[in-house]
């Protein structure tokens, strides 16, 4: 009998294949001091309250105290985080992480009267603050973001009523977690070695992935029979979510919550039309997919749970670390050699933490602040799909090192919406590079179909979610009933319109709203779709060399929150207020789609 592998202990692990965290603090003991002496400038803090009005200087010294603060903390939280999760049960590090999380919970009390202070002063003063202290002139972007939606700030007293009214407000969206995450008792179900397991939301998704059909059945079927059972108390969670955000929209002067929630980044709501609209003109391309995947799969009915095992069967491809590393610097050469040079920090300077030992945290992320390192934690396994991983997250890393290296520490960060461009630009730079260099038909359709089925997941799906999303809240707004049979009913009839007649229309999929935790985000999972497609007519202007294409990449990588989000990306060329974007990704899907049928075609010949 075979002796089963164990994972390394952390202190195994070969340094080399290791992040460094000695150049954030040099020891653990140094770490301490730190954290004591950052703890005593909290109250500091507080003293500075009521300060602003009193001129130009202490406006600015009120400022720079509290931006110092934060820079401080955010190095002691992320060292503290990056140490926990390089060995979850190191219970040194446990402690640590606590006490981290904690201080930027006492940052944040301590400093929670700034913005409303800053918001109270008038205009005119403001303008006169820059206008006599030329220190000050660095920081008007920043106060602009907290003035823009003045008009929709409430009295302090009316915000602090709400702000104390948040637990009891948001509670039905911790009733729905409580209840998703830890109540809910998923029957068991058999996997493909024939064994009985728990069935599970980590364990749905692998079951989906299944080449047995009867896995694939069984574990969808029931899955949604336990939602089933609870779809009034999810109705009554999901309903009560719903109009709390209309109710905040309203008491704040907003038209809508799609308004409310989108002003947050300064984002125009026709961004959020114009990616229904277009997602919607192009169903047809999605329907078309559904159907390839019907005659591949060899189905006389294609159900939803047929949607997510892959067509081509296990990768061709695999590649270990240091030959992903190859792949890396040749799939994203078009960057240029001012990349290069950050991929170079990233291998050589050890930002990268490789390999699986015993306690590291699951999964893969770019993590790090102003001051450190954008470090990247992996779980490294031989294979296609962490050879992506690899390219997305150094997208995020590159994206924070071009921030913080080019942005002083006010701008140095950037926002949600922005976030996941850079790495999803790399991973189409990737397939690209792949498709460029691989000939073998099954390789090619393995690196298709994994371009086509993230497309579906990311673009087609979170739209799906972002027009359900909005088309609650409206009804909610009219006075509609949020019932279970009400939500069951169109969403049903949404899904069914996404995915097309190559789809059976399964009783089951109706319930899906029950179990999507994004309906509690206020008008977040568009996101995802904006993202990917911009990522998508990025990396299309690159590899077409297109004019300008790659100084304007350049300089997206390197505004960070310097300006408004939407002017970021125009200066990258891309205006999301626009269909253009959205239609060059579309027209990326397309290609790929043919390409994937000549390479299908091509294994059956």
């Amino acid at each position: 009998m075979s002796e089963v592998k164990s994972l390394p202990l952390r202190e195994e692990v070969p340094k080399e294949l290791t992040w460094d965290l000695s150049v954030i603090f040099e020891n653990d003991e140094k770490w301490e001091e730190d954290f004591k002496s950052t703890q005593e400038k909290i109250g500091e803090i507080k003293e500075l309250q009521g300060t602003l009005e009193d001129g130009a200087v202490p406006f600015l010294d009120a400022l720079q105290s509290m931006l110092d603060l934060s820079r401080k903390v955010s190095s002691i939280y992320v060292y503290a985080h990056l140490k926990n999760d390089q060995d979850t049960a190191n219970s040194k590090y446990q402690a640590m992480n606590d006490k981290a999380r904690y201080l930027i919970a006492q940052t944040q009390e301590a400093s929670s009267w700034f913005e409303p202070e800053v918001i109270e002063l008038s205009e005119e003063t403001l303008d006169g603050y820059f206008e006599e202290e030329e220190k000050l002139k660095v920081y008007k972007h920043y106060v602009d973001q907290m003035t823009a939606n003045k008009a929709h700030v409430l009295s302090s007293e009316m915000e602090a009523l709400l702000a104390g009214a948040s637990e009891v407000l948001n509670s039905s969206t911790q009733t729905f977690s409580v209840l998703n995450n830890a109540d809910l008792q998923f029957p068991k179900v058999t996997n493909d070695q024939g064994e009985d397991v728990q069935l599970s939301h980590g364990m749905f998704g692998e079951l989906m992935e299944s080449t047995d059909r009867h896995v694939r059945k069984e574990a969808f079927e029931k899955m949604y029979s336990v939602y089933s059972s609870f779809k009034n108390t999810f109705a009554s969670t999901l309903a009560s979510t719903v109009k709390h955000h209309n109710y905040q929209a309203k008491v704040h002067n907003y038209s809508s919550a799609r308004e409310n929630a989108l002003s947050n980044n300064h984002i125009p709501e026709a961004v959020h039309d114009t990616l229904i609209d277009v997602v919607n003109d192009h169903l047809p391309l999605l329907h078309r997919y559904m159907a390839l995947r019907k005659k591949v799969l060899k189905l006389d009915d294609l159900h939803m749970y047929d949607l997510y095992t892959p067509i081509t069967g296990e990768a061709s491809l695999k590649y270990n670390y240091d030959e992903a590393k190859d792949k890396t610097y040749e799939g994203l050469e078009v960057l240029g050699a001012e990349y290069k040079g950050v991929l170079d920090k990233a291998f050589n300077d050890s930002w990268i933490d490789v390999v699986e030992n015993k306690g590291k945290r699951s999964g893969a992320y770019s993590s790090g602040a102003y001051d450190t390192n954008p470090y990247i934690l992996l779980n490294w396994h031989d294979s296609l799909n962490h050879l992506y991983t690899l390219v997305h997250e150094l997208g995020h890393s590159a994206h924070s090192y071009f921030t913080r290296n080019n942005q002083p520490h006010v701008y140095g960060n950037y926002s949600i919406f922005l976030a996941e461009i850079a790495s999803t630009t790399n991973e189409n730079l990737l397939t690209d590079h792949l498709l460029k260099t691989t000939e073998d038909p099954k390789a090619r359709a393995y690196v298709l179909s994994h371009y086509l089925d993230g497309f579906k997941g990311t673009v087609f799906r979170q739209t799906q979610f972002a027009e359900f999303e909005h088309f609650m809240h409206e009804e909610a707004s009219k006075g509609v009933p949020l019932t279970a049979d009400f939500l069951s009913e169109n969403y049903r009839a949404i899904n069914s319109k996404y995915y097309g007649e190559a789809v059976e229309k399964d009783d089951e999929i109706q319930y899906e709203w029950a179990r999507i935790p994004h309906f509690y985000y206020n008008y977040y999972v568009y996101q995802y779709s904006t993202g990917f497609c911009a990522a998508t007519a990025l990396a299309d202007k690159l590899l077409n060399n297109e004019e300008g294409a790659l100084d304007k990449y350049l300089t997206y990588l390197k505004a960070g929150s310097s300006d408004f989000p939407i002017e970021v990306m125009k200066k990258a060329g891309v205006d999301m207020t626009d269909s253009d974007y959205l239609l060059r990704a579309m027209k990326v899907f397309e290609d790929r789609l043919n390409e994937l049928e000549k390479a299908l075609e091509a294994i059956e010949g």
